[in-house]
């Protein structure tokens, strides 16, 4: 039997989602349980989503739905860092379709905007962006073969294992992080299936968490840019705020997820802030934005400047890569300091004649006052209040 593209019911687990949404959504119950949230959805190429919004409401009505089974629950409490409390809150929790507002904007765009208590809009990102990512790609190509996407991913495999001597490929190091703007659920399982079976030495997990379960692979991830952003309006001093994020982060996890994000304001001034207290007591550092070997080499530096050693510590990179370019920056860095990548669109939607979504929902306001993620890449500011932008900038001392 064939199995076929796409679901009539596309989110059919409530850990069909990041690893890293549930460690945050934990940090939240323990440190944040009243805060509250509105995130928004931006599609950065303009793309026009307007005939999908009933389909796209149909299945975020759908979410109500799930619940956590006693069979996920009891595969949660072998993940060490999640806590009995929180998975018992896990299988309480019923997502509520009544904190998205989806419509049309004043430019005849899809709106989608969340609203509600921090705890409980967290876990709505993540389904929300694979339903509209779904939706629109059954709508605009009906016709594309599983088949078709295995034998690409086995292809791209081959011509890399034929790039990259044994030796390199001894150390190389692959997570699929996909989720949020895959083609379909099952093509995302398709990938990991065939990441698994095809190249079992460099795969080394997944950052969906459902997958992970039923493929037997270990799931994958740390914190996002909500985490820090959050904390510009959580109760401290601007300027103090990457500081008490991490310091919360350290406090909650013990030394476990030991991966700091560094570009919610930008590597400069997340530097600033990663002291040798820090620096000890993470284990490294996730690249999402900017020039990944520039972004390295201040990494690499920061931690000779502080005494430690960088091959004791270990850079993620996860943005827009494919595996050529991560071959690259391994091959540049893998002697100095310890790298792994996290991949993508270009596993779950690298597909001929498919152009992949290029959208994002993130956190616009905490508590009733606006947040911001500035990063190092040109065009990815995310905020709706110019002023607070360039008071950000002023604080952190961020050139124009």
């Amino acid at each position: 039997m064939v199995t076929p593209i796409f679901s009539e019911k596309i989110i059919q687990s409530m850990l069909d989602t990041d690893l890293y949404k549930l460690s945050m959504m934990q940090a939240i119950l323990h440190n944040y349980p009243n805060a509250e949230v509105e995130w928004e959805f931006r599609c950065r190429d303009q793309e026009d989503f307007t005939a999908y919004i009933p389909e796209i409401k149909e299945q975020i009505e759908q979410l109500a739905d799930l619940q956590l089974t006693q069979e996920e629950e009891n595969y949660l409490t072998h993940i060490s860092f999640l806590k009995p409390d929180f998975i018992r809150f896990l299988r309480l929790f019923r997502f509520n379709p009544s904190y998205v507002v989806v419509s049309i904007d004043e430019n005849k765009q899809l709106s989608i905007v969340l609203k509600g208590p921090w705890l409980h809009i967290v876990l709505f990102e993540i389904p929300l962006l694979a339903i509209i990512s779904e939706v629109r790609n059954r709508k605009r190509y009906p016709q594309i073969a599983l088949q078709a996407v295995q034998d690409k991913l086995h292809n791209k495999l081959v011509n890399l294992s034929q790039m990259a001597s044994d030796f390199e490929l001894a150390g190389f190091k692959l997570a699929d992080y996909g989720t949020r703007r895959r083609f379909s659920y099952n093509t995302h399982k398709a990938v990991v299936e065939t990441l698994k079976e095809d190249f079992p030495g460099q795969f080394v997990g997944t950052s969906n968490v459902h997958l992970a379960r039923i493929c037997g692979i270990k799931p994958m991830g740390t914190m996002a840019h909500e985490w820090i952003m959050a904390h510009q309006q959580l109760g401290f001093r601007l300027i103090d705020s990457q500081s008490a994020a991490l310091d919360c982060w350290v406090r909650e996890f013990r030394g476990l997820l030991g991966i700091a994000l560094t570009d919610c304001i930008n590597m400069d001034a997340f530097l600033k802030d990663f002291d040798l207290y820090f620096a000890k007591l993470f284990d490294g550092l996730r690249h999402d934005s900017g020039d990944p070997m520039v972004w390295a080499e201040k990494a690499i530096s920061h931690y000779q400047q502080l005494n430690i050693d960088p091959r004791t510590k270990t850079l993620v990179f996860s943005d827009s890569l494919d595996l050529v370019k991560a071959l690259s920056i391994y091959r540049q860095l893998h002697n100095r300091i310890h790298v792994s990548f996290g991949i993508g669109t270009s596993l779950t939607c690298d597909i001929e004649g498919v152009s992949p979504t290029n959208m994002v929902i993130k956190m616009v306001s905490c508590n009733g006052q606006p947040v911001a993620k500035i990063s190092d890449s040109p065009g990815k500011t995310q905020c709706r209040d110019e002023s607070y932008v360039s008071y950000l900038k002023h604080v952190f001392k961020v050139d124009e």
